[in-house]
């Protein structure tokens, strides 16, 4: 962990930032992210030197056109979803995943389902305990097992109202549940997507650094980083870092000897490992130290999980960066963070970028 060189405590109960209330509050699973896509653009677009969106639907908001190098800045603004892909006689809804989903969490939750139309409400459903075997009980039940119910009385009604290939979220919703810990859906990685835009804001409000400086909004990372290959295509960074949430393991069922102990409120959660650059590791961990900003160490031997993993490797290859902000109950309707951790990752990030000399290149 670095060591601390600013006399600072973090806030026992900072403010919510409204911009990424906004952003949880948008309904955007993979592919269809136009909710998170409008969020962005309202935020972005005046302060940014140029505002593009490109053919996957990731947002590119640019400052300081000429400067160099060229630094990308990437965070996800898509969420898991389910995707409608059947209407029984009767009007039930049978669908499939958007993304990794754990089948136990799935049944009784109430959904968004995003048509042309608008916005339906429905229930997840399922046979109920009462009329299961004491086997069948102890199984997870599988996707073609559980349904939605829109309250419709058969198909026709049901295709009046939605249709195949709409798809839908969870109704889980930001709250603040403890001091700087807040909970929602889909800070997996909202999150990550409000804190490149911030740095960016800021930078653009403090003085313009010497870098060329790209936050990207990517698209369809929950279904194999989809967006980070074209963004990182455009873009063209001479050097990168990618911000996703990462496991808090401060539970009491984690098995630290397999996945480290993190915790929230520990500070950003830097990887090293073949997916990320010795020099960019190096560079952060400097910033950090600067800066006074606590963080924490994961170790990866593979390709991540994440935007970086496509980053890394697009055209001739992109110093790439990794930041995770720590989190509980990763791909459930409530994930937690503390706030503190995220205004971390946008400190570290900002001065990162300000640490950037004129034609620096990482190569």
């Amino acid at each position: 962990m670095a060591k601390k060189t600013k006399s600072s405590t973090p806030p026992r109960n900072p403010a919510v930032p409204a911009f990424l209330k906004e952003l949880l509050q948008a309904r955007s699973p993979s592919g269809y992210e136009d909710e998170a896509r409008d969020v962005v653009r309202k935020r972005m677009q005046r302060v940014a030197d140029s505002f593009e969106v490109d053919a996957l639907g990731s947002c590119h908001a640019t400052l300081g056109q000429r400067g160099s190098p060229t630094l990308m800045l990437a965070g996800h603004i898509d969420e898991l979803g389910l995707i409608i892909k059947h209407v029984s006689e009767k009007g039930y809804l049978y669908f499939d995943a958007i993304g990794g989903h754990d089948l136990s969490m799935i049944s009784g939750r109430r959904v968004d389902i995003l048509t042309r139309k608008g916005v339906i409400r429905g229930v997840t459903g399922k046979r109920a305990i009462h009329l299961m075997t004491p086997e069948e009980r102890r199984k997870v039940p599988q996707m073609h097992q559980m349904w939605i119910d829109i309250g419709a009385k058969n198909k026709k009604e049901a295709l009046a109202r939605v249709t195949i290939g709409d798809a839908a979220v969870y109704d889980h919703g930001f709250e603040k549940l403890n001091g700087p810990l807040v909970v929602s859906r889909a800070f997996d990685d909202k999150s990550g997507a409000y804190t490149v835009n911030e740095a960016l804001l800021r930078l653009a409000k403090g003085g313009k650094p010497s870098c060329k400086v790209v936050a990207v909004s990517t698209s369809q990372e929950e279904i194999g980083t989809r967006g980070a290959i074209t963004s990182a295509h455009l873009a063209n960074p001479d050097v990168a870092l990618a911000v996703d949430v990462s496991h808090a393991t401060d539970h009491p069922d984690a098995d630290h000897r397999k996945y480290g102990a993190f915790t929230l409120g520990g500070g950003p959660i830097l990887t090293r490992g073949p997916n990320i650059h010795p020099a960019v590791f190096d560079r952060l961990m400097d910033c950090a130290k600067k800066e006074g900003i606590p963080v924490q160490i994961e170790a990866d031997p593979r390709p991540t999980g994440t935007d970086a993993r496509s980053i890394q490797i697009s055209r001739d290859g992109v110093p790439t960066g990794l930041l995770g902000i720590p989190l509980r109950y990763m791909h459930t309707p409530s994930e937690v963070i503390d706030l503190n951790d995220l205004e971390a990752v946008v400190q570290l990030m900002v001065a990162f970028a300000r640490s950037l000399r004129k034609g620096e290149s990482f190569v």
